[in-house]
């Protein structure tokens, strides 16, 4: 029995792989920001906008019509004028002093737990805000993430542990709605019938394909995103010149 499981996923190898570079090839460009995630960085490689990225992503709003904007905003009116430099301020911030950038109560939760936490590595390993992230990140495993430091944080899904990991280097994915759906549609379109159903079982899903292409988790992650039409655009078209700022 397990002989004949392995001989069918690999009679499924090629379908699944043709579909997958269907979808890969409306995402050209991809791999460049996928390159700045992995190497910590993005915006401008500000681990504070990157913690306060994924805390307002953790509540699953439109990504480049609402959390983009309000990152961007609160880059303007903190971090510019260096209210909120480092992690260590980004954790002393009253959430109260921040409503107008963005309302959400746990999003603020997760920013400043994030920040409270990493901080605390960076001081006690002599290490940088960048390097507190990709210290943690190199150290955490998405099995038994719940119990991560930053697992047990109030607002910290499984989704947002990865992103996190992500950012701070590790070639992985997240198992969100988007990545679901579209991971599902790739896997149906070639009749592989892989799980996606489970979060762990979607991630290891996405490590096959990866396996299986040539791509990288961390882009096949993003090409879900990217695919998704807007107006008459793909995301990957209409917000190209935006992925290179963030």
């Amino acid at each position: 029995m397990e002989r004949h499981g392995r001989t069918a996923a690999r009679n499924f190898d090629k379908p699944l792989s043709q579909v997958l570079q269907r979808y890969m090839s409306r995402t050209t460009g991809l791999s460049e920001h996928c390159d700045r995630c992995l190497e910590t960085k993005r915006w401008g490689e500000s681990v504070v906008l990157m913690v306060v990225d994924a805390a307002f992503t953790s509540i699953g709003l439109n990504y480049f019509t609402a959390v983009v904007p309000a990152v961007v905003k609160f880059e303007s009116e903190f971090v510019t004028d260096s209210k909120v430099r480092t992690l260590g301020d980004l954790s002393m911030l009253e959430p109260c002093a921040a409503q107008a950038v963005w309302k959400n109560g746990r999003s603020w939760q997760v920013a400043t737990g994030v920040a409270a936490y990493l901080d605390e590595l960076a001081v006690a390993e002599g290490l940088d805000d960048r390097g507190a992230l990709r210290s943690w990140a190199a150290s955490s495993r998405l099995e038994g993430w719940i119990e991560n430091p930053i697992g047990r944080i109030n607002g910290v899904g499984i989704t947002t542990f990865q992103y996190l990991r992500m950012m701070g280097g590790m070639d992985t994915a997240m198992p969100d709605k988007i990545v679901r759906r579209v991971i599902r549609q790739i896997v149906d379109e070639s009749g592989a019938g892989m799980p996606v159903d489970g979060d762990m079982e979607l991630v290891n899903t996405i490590e096959y394909m990866a396996g299986l292409s040539g791509y990288r988790p961390i882009e096949i992650c993003w090409m879900t995103w990217m695919v998704q039409s807007e107006g008459s655009m793909v995301r990957m078209d209409k917000y190209r010149e935006l992925l290179d700022r963030i």
